[in-house]
């Protein structure tokens, strides 16, 4: 069967159909998944039973591996996965659910909250791909809001004023944010804040997007409780439903989307269920600001 793309969102996302990804893929179908990733920001590859090492070998078509340490609060004698990949489960290192006040899962906890991936480092990432290799049976669907089409339904004079602005990201603000502050000192130096520009453009298609994130707290030269209060009317903005793809995830689905035109977070389910998702994150070219002055 020959590769098919067929939109799903409004605005955004797209199912791909005629690929498995356990094989090889030739440059003709690497180019395909780039240029619908280019137009959709979202693909979905329906009962992809993939493995670990499949779904790597599937990620470094599109570019170099990002390093998943200093992402999370795990100790790297509690991880349950290879390094390559970044575990947004609800299990412990023995694949049973952790505890409901576990430090790991209140943590993890800031994946419910609207945000890109990797927002927080001075190079953000590219690509997410994310595999449900057990999804939950009630809730755990995955929002996608698309920022290009946020960014377009502007007013002009909030156009104008975002245009030039930088802001400050760094997981503690997402996680302060839930009233997570309990880190410790080399917890805050591993989270110290980055800079990214607001507004981004992509590198091939040239759309604008807007570059929101719940990590992001700070506006460089605002006081901070305007910056976020502006920050949260344009999450508001960028999220209704107009804007937004519902993803309900069926057993071995993977979904593959770009961070620098979309935000997304995970809905609420069932703690005690097992929900065993494995990440692979493609690295960005390069930082969207300098980074010598940030806090």
């Amino acid at each position: 069967m020959a590769m098919s793309i067929e939109p799903l969102g409004p605005t955004l996302a797209a199912r791909v159909t005629g690929l498995d990804l356990t094989r090889p893929l030739d440059p003709g179908q690497v180019a395909a998944i780039e240029a619908g990733m280019d137009e959709h920001a979202v693909l979905v590859f329906p009962a992809q039973r993939i493995t670990d090492e499949q779904q790597v070998a599937f990620t470094l078509n599109f570019g170099a591996l990002e390093e998943t340490a200093g992402g999370n609060v795990t100790p790297k004698d509690q991880r349950r996965l290879d390094p390559q990949l970044a575990d947004v489960s609800n299990l412990d290192q023995h694949g049973k659910p952790l505890a409901r006040d576990d430090r790991r899962r209140m943590f993890n906890l800031g994946n419910q909250l609207w945000h890109s991936d990797s927002s927080f480092r001075a190079t953000p990432a590219k690509y997410s791909i994310l595999s449900g290799r057990v999804v939950a049976t009630s809730g755990g669907n995955t929002e996608f809001a698309d920022m290009r089409a946020a960014y377009d339904a502007l007013d002009p004079r909030t156009r104008d004023e975002v245009e030039d602005l930088v802001c400050e990201h760094s997981l503690m603000y997402s996680r302060g944010a839930l009233g997570f502050d309990t880190l410790s000192a080399e917890e805050r130096a591993m989270f110290a804040p980055v800079r990214q520009r607001l507004v981004r453009t992509h590198p091939k298609t040239g759309r604008r997007s807007l570059y929101l994130s719940s990590h992001a707290g700070e506006i460089v030269g605002w006081p901070v409780p305007e910056a976020r209060a502006f920050l949260r009317d344009l999450n508001e903005h960028a999220t209704q439903p107009q804007f937004v793809y519902v993803h309900r995830w069926q057993p071995f689905d993977l979904v593959m989307w770009d961070n620098r035109q979309t935000m997304h977070r995970v809905r609420r389910f069932d703690a005690g269920q097992v929900r065993d998702m494995r990440r692979t994150t493609v690295a960005g070219d390069g930082p969207t600001f300098p980074q010598a002055a940030a806090a």
